[in-house]
């Protein structure tokens, strides 16, 4: 997959105003793969709403939603659940982690859906974001920055041609958040994706090529 294009995207909610001083809400915008783009915005403006649109998790939204020129409007369950399995990695903003289980058994059920790491590149990704010793920890006892970065890689064990981060480094420092970066755009490198990234202000540390915001 090369493009993804929202078309006129509004989410129902903002449905009483049609307008929007930003870039995305009620326009035609296009992400293209190898391209790296941030999306700047306010708290409650719709950050992880629009990821949830392009992800496919929400439908509760005006406009369409092209993916190489097809709209998703007509998608199955089973086009959808390939679409995230393939092409669109997502680091959604809460995470998602199940704090009764070990670091290492949050990432190898996503990685057993897609075989698509080897143990010693998770070990190698944790060790690089400081939190190999964390593996074997419940995700419960782990801090916040240490669920954020396990949380990253294991949005990583998959293939995809983009990759969305919904405020990655929220509650990073900034040599966290460089190591974060660096292991993002080490990934985006081998495997040509895009980047969509969101930000309240806290800017995930790596080099973008379009700004955009809600």
């Amino acid at each position: 997959m090369n493009c993804i294009t929202l078309d006129n995207i509004l989410p129902d909610a903002f449905a009483a105003d049609k307008t929007s001083p930003g870039d995305v809400w009620g326009r035609r915008v296009s992400f293209v793969r190898g391209e790296k783009v941030r999306i700047e915005a306010s708290s409650g403006s719709g950050k992880t709403t629009l990821c949830a649109f392009i992800m496919g998790m929400r439908d509760d939204f005006a406009g369409q939603i092209f993916f190489d020129g097809t709209s998703s409007s007509g998608f199955t369950q089973k086009q959808w659940s390939a679409m995230r399995r393939d092409r669109l990695a997502w680091l959604p903003q809460d995470m998602g982690l199940f704090p009764q289980l070990t670091l290492r058994e949050n990432i190898c059920l996503k990685n057993a859906l897609t075989g698509f790491r080897d143990d010693a590149w998770i070990v190698d990704a944790c060790a690089w974001l400081g939190i190999e010793d964390c593996l074997d920890r419940n995700v419960g006892r782990m801090s916040i920055g240490q669920q954020q970065r396990g949380a990253l890689v294991r949005a990583l064990c998959q293939p995809f041609d983009f990759l969305l981060l919904d405020e990655p480094v929220s509650h990073l420092d900034p040599r966290c958040n460089k190591a974060v970066a660096a292991l993002v755009d080490r990934e985006l490198r081998a495997t040509g994706a895009g980047l969509i990234v969101t930000s309240v202000g806290q800017h995930l540390d790596i080099d973008i090529d379009k700004r955009l915001s809600l």
